[in-house]
């Protein structure tokens, strides 16, 4: 074998090796068994029909590959926003080992989660002993401030009380009746993981505000100058909330920060390992009560949420994701108006780069079409920030999106010439992504990590702006919102842009006639 302690190959060029290839070709032509490969082209080529689109469009039982994660991953990320916050998952030890890799393939650092560790038994007769066992377990071996509990599929479908089983876990001495368990219901066979989200945080605000489960007092609201901020799901969460901090404090804004798992998600490596890395305190979850509103970045993502702050009498601004010059002029002007202070100088000249750099470029992505999948609030944001370049957003998917979201974002191509023929689609997945880019092709796919293999199938270039970003490494530590982060995305858009074309025009004598060195 090629492969030796003297000639260490990479997995790139060792299955190339002559040893390699023969043991493929032995297996496809001795135990395959595969249809021939002019009838497997003849079906590829026929499912990139129009025939095929519409065929596929018409299935309402089943989904192929849907753009979206399960609620307890939602919940997790949640968690991991809290200071000293632990995320103990009532469930099976499997569903948990998916969410700690996909958030650390993703931002590149550990990422802490427990397990109740169910199993057959528990199916049957209930998980209450793995919870008793499970907390006792996590606040003893990993000394957290708070233990955040969430469900996965097995303990919703068999009916665990989450309120009944911690108060149950609290009396057998798991752990201390006045520690802070504050849980949420997240079956992962409804909703995604922005439920999830939404789910978690209002499980964490209604424990601090509410009496801990019926065990204190409700908090009392004295109304105070202050102003929450709540940032939803998002992929980019280091850079953005760095971004978002940087603004208050430009405005010199009394702000809370509810849920920010920026920094557990970057710690650096100097010889010490952090199980817990900042976060919200909950002496700031108590304070927020008091803030006069809160600015909310994901609609979709904190509906129960929303719905609760505008029940306790705080103003809610709701935006979905600000990115480009409309969404962030909204933010800013939201704050301006919640501080009676006026922009910053700072932020005015970040706009007004912004636009000189869009002006700059404008040219490259006029005209340009995009089709993109994701969270209903990222693409709302993602879809007025292209239509503000000139490019033309041609299919908005997204799996957990509603007819309302579908709505709104067609009221974005209505505003705007560039919108003309654009289209969302609400409740679809990838393979409906996939029919609708090889009838109506476009020039750059908006998604995530899955969507390499649209790229490979329909030689559509893709962006990643989209979470989970396995192949790629550190997008995350940049934001994308604000007007540095619109310049960020902005740069991604064109560096693609440039890289294609560099592509389809390298062949020496043949196509390199705009091989150029200025662009």
């Amino acid at each position: 074998m090629p492969q030796n302690a003297d000639k260490v190959i990479d997995h790139e060029m060792l299955f190339r090796e002559p040893e390699y290839q023969e043991l493929f070709k032995n297996k496809k032509e001795n135990f395959e068994f595969n249809h021939s490969d002019v009838k497997v082209q003849e079906i590829r080529d026929w499912t990139k029909s129009r025939e095929y689109m519409e065929k596929n469009f018409a299935r309402d039982s089943l989904v192929v590959n849907p753009a979206k994660a399960c609620q307890p991953l939602g919940a997790v990320y949640v968690a991991n926003g809290f200071h000293k916050t632990l995320s103990f998952v009532h469930g099976s030890q499997g569903c948990v080992a998916y969410y700690r890799s996909h958030f650390s393939r993703h931002f590149k650092e550990p990422t802490s989660c427990v397990s109740s560790s169910m199993t057959e038994d528990a199916a049957v007769f209930g998980g209450l002993n793995n919870m008793i066992d499970g907390l006792a377990n996590t606040y003893n071996l990993y000394k957290p401030d708070m233990i955040a509990v969430s469900t996965t599929c097995m303990a919703e479908v068999i009916g665990d009380d989450l309120d009944a089983f911690i108060k149950n876990s609290k009396q057998k001495g798991s752990v201390p009746a006045e520690f802070d368990v504050p849980f949420a219901h997240t079956p992962a066979f409804v909703g995604s993981h922005i439920t999830g989200y939404d789910n978690a945080l209002l499980g964490i605000l209604k424990h601090f505000w509410d009496g801990k489960a019926g065990t204190t007092e409700p908090l009392t609201r004295v109304p105070d100058a202050s102003i929450n901020f709540i940032g939803g799901f998002d992929g980019f969460v280091v850079g953005n909330m760095r971004e978002i901090k940087r603004i208050f404090d430009l405005f010199g804004a009394d702000y809370n920060i509810i849920c920010d798992p920026s920094e557990v998600w970057d710690t650096p490596t100097d010889g010490e390992f952090r199980m817990y890395e900042g976060g919200t305190t909950k002496e700031t979850v108590e304070k927020a009560l008091n803030a006069k509103a809160t600015i909310v970045f994901q609609e979709y993502c904190a509906e129960k949420t929303i719905k609760y702050l505008k029940e306790k009498g705080q103003e809610v601004v709701v935006l979905n994701c600000p990115v480009g010059v409309a969404g962030t002029d909204r933010f800013i002007q939201a704050i301006a108006d919640l501080t009676g202070k006026d922009v910053p100088d700072q932020l005015i000249k970040e706009r007004g780069r912004l636009v000189d750099a869009m002006a700059d470029s404008q040219a490259h992505l006029h005209g340009k079409r995009f089709a993109m999948y994701g969270d209903p609030d990222q693409l709302l944001g993602l879809t007025e920030f292209i239509l503000e370049l000139g490019a033309e957003p041609a299919h908005v998917l997204a799996t957990n999106g509603t007819e309302d979201w579908a709505a709104r974002v067609q009221k974005l191509f209505d505003a705007s010439p560039y919108g003309a023929g654009c289209k969302a689609y609400p409740k679809r997945d990838l393979w409906h992504m996939r029919s609708l880019m090889n009838v109506e092709p476009v020039d750059f796919l908006i998604g995530n990590t899955y969507g390499k293999y649209l790229e490979r199938d329909t030689g559509t270039p893709l962006i990643r702006m989209v979470f989970p970003i396995f192949d790629r490494h550190h997008y995350h530590r940049f934001p994308t919102w604000g007007y540095e982060g619109a310049l960020r995305t902005l740069v991604m858009f064109l560096d693609e842009y440039f890289e294609t074309l560099d592509a389809n025009t390298i062949i020496p004598g043949k196509t390199d006639y705009s091989y150029d060195i200025i662009r």
